[in-house]
């Protein structure tokens, strides 16, 4: 179903679960092997069929596996130069108390909060404002607010609503500890889901459009936030061929922070990219905080004179081509 180029949530949804549809694979191939008769030739194409399927299914999951190489290579430093923190903390969650709690633990400098109304707001800032110098407080009650906070300076800051007018993005130039300036990007765009969104078109067209901004950025490039989408899936994949970003998943794991709500059903849907000037410290997939989301943590080095060790290449003109075509499609659909 993902090969299929349309944006039906019904079709876009099969992107999610690929661990599952793994692991359902193998497990169909061993059934199948206890009923096998070695006189059909029905059975061997069947067999052969479910064998290719496992192994372009494996080929999707090896890079986030311990096996495959960093894309973050490890920091050659010893002391962090930034800590960014992105929890999705479910709107009608009620249970403000584990999320302080466990701001205080983490005390990351950069923090992004989504799904944040003005409950959320009264309830967590009294506790921030004291050790946060800067914010950008994007309260709604939609499911899309957001809430920024930072250590470090914020400046050039803009709040954009690239999609729609109801969900907005956050766009802020920072400055680190060693006085350098980076631009960072928070956002938080719709699921492809009948309850949500019925197309995935607005989620892709501002996924093209953060990852065109990133590729002309002057300054290193942060971006973080619930993406509603898994790391492996095509739109994700143009989205850092067409940003040159990097992720720190890739050759450690698969860091599931959807759904908190089941063992089965997990895949990586909150992310933080960056561009080659930084290397890894840490990553680390938070306590339980009520949500129905994991809280992610990355503590990020910057190390500049190395970037050439993991860049990643310029994108092509045919995934410019595409990136520019998910854009348009999504400016058709806005004028019908």
């Amino acid at each position: 179903m993902p090969f299929v180029a349309l944006d039906f949530w019904w079709i876009r949804i099969f992107d999610f679960p690929h661990v599952q549809l793994t692991l359902l694979t193998f497990l169909a191939i061993l059934v199948y092997i206890i009923t096998f008769d070695f006189r059909q030739w029905r059975d061997y194409l069947f067999i052969g069929v479910l064998m290719g399927c496992a192994v372009y299914q494996s080929a999707k999951i090896y890079p986030y596996t311990s096996f495959a190489d960093y894309e973050v290579l490890n920091s050659k430093i010893n002391e962090p130069s930034i800590s960014l923190f992105t929890a999705n903390v479910l709107q009608e969650n009620k249970n403000y108390k584990l999320l302080k709690q466990l701001h205080k633990t983490i005390n990351a400098d950069v923090m992004l909060f989504t799904e944040t109304d003005g409950k959320w707001l009264k309830a967590l800032k009294p506790g921030i404002t004291d050790s946060y110098k800067d914010s950008v407080e994007v309260p709604l009650d939609n499911t899309y607010g957001m809430l920024l906070y930072s250590k470090l300076e914020l400046f050039d800051t803009e709040v954009k609503y690239l999609v729609s007018d109801s969900v907005p993005s956050i766009h802020t130039k920072l400055k680190l500890k060693s006085n350098d300036t980076i631009q960072l990007y928070a956002i938080h765009p719709t699921p492809p889901m009948p309850q949500e969104n019925p197309l995935s078109t607005d989620r892709d067209a501002e996924m093209m459009m953060i990852a065109r901004l990133a590729l002309d950025a002057k300054y290193p490039v942060v971006v973080m936030g619930d993406f509603n989408d898994v790391a492996w899936s095509l739109t994700s994949k143009l989205f850092q061929n067409v940003s040159r970003l990097l992720d720190v998943r890739k050759g450690r794991g698969l860091y599931n922070t959807f759904s908190a709500r089941s063992y089965v059903m997990r895949w990586p849907l909150d992310h933080i990219f960056s561009s080659s000037e930084f290397r890894l410290k840490k990553v680390k997939v938070c306590d339980d905080i009520n949500s129905d989301h994991f809280p992610l943590l990355t503590i990020l080095s910057f190390e500049p004179d190395d970037k050439e060790e993991q860049e990643r290449p310029y994108p092509t003109n045919n995934e410019l081509k595409r990136a520019q075509d998910q854009i348009d499609q999504f400016k058709k659909e806005q004028n019908k």
